[in-house]
C-alpha cells in the first residue's frame, strides 16, 4: 500500500507540474489569457506541496521524480500536443522509470 501512495503522489506531482507549466506556455508562448497563467501558477505551488508527502529524504525524492517527469512528460506530449513517442523515447523513459524503482523501493539493508 505504501508503495501504491508513493506512486500516486508522484503522479499527482508531475500532473500539477506539468499541467502548471503548460498553461504558463500557453499564456506566454501562445498570447492565451493571464488566467490561464494565474492558474497555472497555483498548480504550480501545489507541484511544491504534494512531494512533501513522501516519506523518503528530499533528496531522494527529488531524484526519482526526475524519472517519473520524463515518463509523465512524454506521456503529456503524447496525449496533448499529438506527438507520439518514438522507440528511443520509449526506452529512454525505461530506463529513467528503472531508475525510480531503484532509488524509491529497493530494498535497503
Amino acid at each position: 500500500m505504501a508503495i501504491a501512495q508513493s506512486l500516486l503522489f508522484f503522479l499527482l506531482a508531475g500532473l500539477c507540474e506539468i499541467g502548471g507549466g503548460y498553461l504558463v506556455w500557453l499564456w506566454l508562448r501562445e498570447g492565451k489569457s493571464l488566467w490561464l497563467g494565474v492558474a497555472g501558477g497555483l498548480v504550480l505551488c501545489l507541484y511544491g506541496v504534494i512531494p512533501t508527502l513522501q516519506q523518503a529524504s528530499f533528496g531522494r525524492v527529488y531524484a526519482a521524480y526526475g524519472g517519473v517527469f520524463i515518463v509523465l512528460s512524454l506521456v503529456w506530449g503524447w496525449q496533448v500536443d499529438q506527438t507520439m513517442p518514438d522507440r528511443y523515447d520509449v526506452i529512454g523513459a525505461s530506463i529513467a522509470l528503472l531508475g525510480v524503482l531503484v532509488i524509491m523501493y529497493w530494498p535497503r539493508g
